[in-house]
Formats: structure tokens, sequence, C-alpha cells
């Protein structure tokens, strides 16, 4: 278990292997936590003064179990309080988001539904991954958005494209989607008539307006962010690749841009950066021969970089 868990994420780590090992000792506690003897023993500490009754049995056969009596409480967490416990999983450690993403799981199961499924809407809908610039939403807003998406209700926003800079829109909510600890609100935008990606962090005010909304048929929010992530951006990029589209999809991550069949061997990638050199070093994952359409920009990156290439493998 990574170093930078929580502690009482060990402790809800401990109480699960009692339960599911009955007669599990300090010892390997501490191994599997890859913590102390001792520490193993502060967490059971831990437990017992929470009136959890666990038991310890001395002798070759003993070891710690859950005694008679034991029942959780139900858990009444709001909408904000659960999706709480989804952002701080979310935007965790990635070393630690096994073992709290599994128990989070567990405490989903027993939510009243309707917390549940904001909640689990939230955690399906994600992309973990590092983002250091990533700011945290506020999980009051946040948990309105979430609760309109699932719902289907019209919502209003008061959205800060700058700051001192705010707008007012009325907007369809299809989604809330989490990708590399950034927050998006994916919905059509009745001001605009258009598709719109929002950052979550900067919807300031939401109130819904009475109304209802249908998302569209076989939605994908999480791609449908990711490919519009990968447009507007100065230089309009188009790449032919000899491959059929499933392959090329092994080596094209969904934020690199659209991909469409040209032919059954043949894919096009349509895209969009500011940084022609840094695209053409992602195009080194495409283990097919590609023909760079377009810009001139990026034909002349790779250029370089082939340069750069040949120059290295020489002084090898």
């Amino acid at each position: 278990m990574a170093h930078d868990v929580s502690p009482t994420a060990r402790t809800l780590t401990v109480l699960e292997l009692i339960q599911n090992r009955p007669g599990i000792t300090a010892e390997q506690l501490g191994d599997k936590l890859g913590v102390s003897e001792r520490a193993a023993r502060r967490y059971v500490a831990i437990l017992r003064e929470a009136e959890i009754p666990i038991e310890s049995v001395r002798g070759p056969y003993g070891g710690y179990r859950v005694g008679r009596g034991l029942r959780v409480p139900p858990l009444m967490f709001s909408t904000t309080e659960a999706l709480g416990l989804v952002m701080a999983v979310l935007e965790g450690p990635r070393g630690a988001a096994g073992p709290v993403e599994s128990a989070l799981g567990k405490i989903i199961r027993v939510l009243p539904e309707p917390v549940a499924r904001a909640t689990d809407a939230v955690r399906r809908v994600s992309a973990r991954g590092p983002d250091p610039g990533a700011r945290a939403p506020d999980p009051e807003i946040t948990a309105a958005l979430v609760a309109a998406s699932v719902d289907r209700r019209r919502i209003a926003i008061s959205y800060e494209r700058c700051p001192g800079e705010m707008r007012a829109m009325e907007v369809d909510p299809w989604a809330v989607v989490v990708r590399r600890g950034r927050w998006y609100l994916l919905g059509w935008s009745l001001t605009k008539d258009a598709r719109r990606v929002l950052r979550a962090d900067k919807v300031v005010a939401v109130e819904e307006t009475g109304g209802e909304f249908c998302p569209p048929d076989d939605l994908d929010a999480l791609a449908t962010v990711e490919e519009h992530l990968s447009s507007g951006w100065r230089y309009q990029l188009e790449i032919l690749i000899e491959a059929p589209v499933d392959d090329v999809r092994q080596w094209i991550a969904r934020s690199m841009g659209r991909l469409e069949e040209v032919t059954p061997t043949q894919t096009r990638l349509l895209a969009s950066t500011d940084e022609p050199d840094w695209y053409a070093a992602q195009l080194t994952a495409i283990h097919a021969p590609y023909r760079i359409v377009s810009p001139p920009e990026l034909q002349q990156a790779a250029r370089r970089l082939a340069h750069r290439l040949l120059e290295a493998a020489d002084d090898a």
C-alpha cells in the first residue's frame, strides 16, 4: 500500500481484511498494509474506539475477527458529502487509488438510491491522470450539476469565463466528466444553441429552470469531452494512416483527435494543436506508415524530429 494513504483509508482496509480473513494476525495485517506490526495494532485499536467489536484470540490458531453484534449503521450521506468522497479519490495519489476506490464502491452500493446514482455517475465517467494545474470545483455546485445531469433537469448557470467576466447560460447538463483531475460539464447550451464543454470550477451558481431534456442516444461523455479538448487550436491537422481504425485507436489517445475510417485499411486523424513539435512527437506512437496532409508546420516539425533522431542514432 502507498505510504501516502490516509489513516482513515488504512483503518477501513484493516476492517475489510479482518472481515474477509477471520484469524488474521497483526503481523499479517502489517504486511498487507506495508506498516509495522505495532502500527497495525493501532488501527485495530481505532476500530475498537469506534465501537466495532474486534475480538482477538491467542494461540496458534488465534488472530483478529469481527465479534458478534456488528451492525453497520445506515450511511446518511448527502449528495454533496458522497460526491466529496468521489472527489477525494479521483484527485488523490494514483498509488492509493486501488484499495480506496474499492472501498468507495462498497460505500456507494449501500447509499440511498438517489445519492448513489449521482455519485456513481461521476465515478464511471472519469479518466485518471496527472494534471498539477487542476483546480477542484466547489463540492456543492458540483453536486448540483451532477444531480441535474442524472435527473435530466435543465439549469441556468453563472459562468466565470475569466476573472471578473461572468456569463449567464441556460444549459442541458448531459454529464459531469472528470479528466486528469479537471472537472467538466458536458451539455447543450440553449443560449448558444451549441454543444459546450465547461469547466466545473468556473461555474459559480446553479439554478434549476423547471425544464427537462433528453441527452443524445449512445452518448459517450468521456470520449466527447476528449474529442472537444483536442479541437479548436491554432493549427488544424490531417494525417492519413495506413492501418485499420481499430488498430489506430490502440496507438492514439482519444484526446489526440478524431479518427475517421477512409477504407478498411486506411484511417484519417483530424485534430488541432498549438504545438506542432509536441504533436509530431506523439505521432511516433503510430506503428504504421502515415502521411501528414496538413498543415506545413506539422510536416516541418516531423522532419525536424526525424533529423534529431537520426543524429542521436549516429552519435550512439
